[in-house]
């Protein structure tokens, strides 16, 4: 599938046709896949597309483009790449030690390859361990006469051949939901790894599954799956699954070809990401943190916070932005936006916080006059607000920053 030479780009950028091979073909097929997801991924432009804050890779018709993150001047290609893969194994959506070998983890691969090689991975492993079989009931003509037997059936089939029986009967077997769903991603890679490396793989592992039936997999299959004791070891298998088909569109393209894209907001990423360092970092501390904490706010619309950190009678607020504002000055709404999560959550202090070459600012206080009960009466409280800003990049290794949690505590001056 790979007949061109990967385009890769930032988030953000433009590009357009005659650019890297990129033809009217491939700009249409992108401009329905937009469509199909409500216009978040893209921004059409003349002749051209301009990339919003979705990041991670797009196959369709021979064409892989690769879309990096970018929060600083640094233009090195692979080593947001490399960002990105730590960043997803940090907030779970990438195993962190997969049972592949280490070229899983290199930071040229992209990263459609990194996920396809840890399915296929994950899915040989299940085949060597061995398949679960499960009871399920099955409908047809046998020779011998078990289970129910169905009369209109029977008359209906055989008329002719008495020595037949049309019964329904129980059949314990591979073929159930959970290996049709590994089987259709299974497909679905192979479809995609032709001219990867993969593809002898890819191949193998097909010819190994057992023969099941190739069923239409809806999102529905996929939310009613339940993990028990016995199916635990399928669970990371059927999370690549799930991810593949649901980012498969087989008719995106007037069904002349296929196209599977795999996209990341990075504002949500940025969140996840931060969150779970906060948490990482508040380890053996008084400090409570909380994500996403909601509060009623008008009707049936609340207010939710990214973070919320309580440090004794103490509360702070977090809200992270990934894109950097133009100016060295917050928007006037997500201001306004702040000081409504510190009326709400009587909180002390609350931080924008943005990728970028970390800097300590300080806090301005809001110009209100904010009153706040306690036992004994009611006093005065101060609101402080302040923009923030944490380096992605650690500057002596290169590679991905795991002491940010730490950066972000110490500028809310919360110890």
């Amino acid at each position: 599938m790979l007949g061109h030479k990967p385009i890769s780009v930032f988030e953000h950028q433009r590009l357009r046709i005659g650019e890297h091979a990129f033809t009217r073909d491939h700009l249409d097929a992108l401009l329905k896949l937009n469509e199909y997801h409500e216009g978040v991924y893209f921004e059409p432009i003349a002749k051209g597309i301009k990339f919003n804050q979705y990041v991670g890779v797009i196959q369709v018709d021979g064409l892989t483009i690769e879309i990096n993150p970018k929060a600083d001047k640094d233009d090195s290609e692979e080593k947001w790449k490399g960002v990105l893969l730590k960043m997803l194994q940090a907030c779970g959506k990438l195993k962190a030690s997969s049972t592949g070998p280490a070229h899983v983890r290199r930071q040229h691969l992209n990263l459609l390859e990194v996920y396809f090689e840890l399915y296929l991975h994950e899915v040989d492993g299940l085949i060597r361990r061995g398949l679960l079989k499960k009871y399920r009931l099955e409908t047809k003509n046998t020779k011998a006469l078990k289970g129910k037997l169905e009369f209109a059936g029977n008359i209906r089939h055989n008329v002719v051949h008495k020595e037949r029986f049309y019964t329904t009967h129980q059949i314990y077997d591979t073929n159930h939901i959970l290996h049709q769903i590994i089987y259709k991603a299974l497909d679905i890679v192979d479809h995609f790894s032709k001219g990867m490396r993969l593809y002898d793989f890819s191949k193998r592992v097909l010819l190994n599954f057992p023969i099941v039936d190739n069923k239409i997999i809806t999102s529905q299959h996929l939310e009613n799956i339940k993990i028990g004791r016995k199916t635990k070891g399928y669970q990371y298998a059927l999370e690549l699954a799930r991810l593949i088909i649901l980012n498969y569109s087989p008719d995106i393209s007037s069904g002349k070809e296929k196209m599977l894209s795999l996209l990341f907001d990075m504002n949500q990423l940025w969140e996840e990401f931060i969150l779970k360092q906060v948490r990482k970092a508040c380890i053996g501390t008084d400090i409570a943190v909380e994500g996403q904490e909601s509060k009623d706010f008008w009707e049936n619309n609340s207010l939710r916070p990214d973070i919320v950190l309580r440090k004794g009678s103490k509360t702070y607020i977090i809200d992270t932005k990934w894109k950097r504002p133009s100016s060295n000055s917050a928007s006037v709404n997500d201001l306004r936006q702040m000081y409504a999560y510190c009326r709400f959550w009587n909180a002390e202090k609350a931080l924008l916080l943005y990728p970028g070459e970390t800097r300590k600012n300080r806090f301005n206080e809001y110009k209100t006059d904010d009153y706040s009960s306690f036992e004994g009466g009611v006093g005065e409280i101060n609101h402080y607000c302040k923009m923030g800003f944490v380096s992605v990049i650690d500057e002596e290794t290169g590679f991905l920053d795991d002491t940010i949690g730490n950066k972000v505590l110490d500028l809310l001056d919360i110890f």
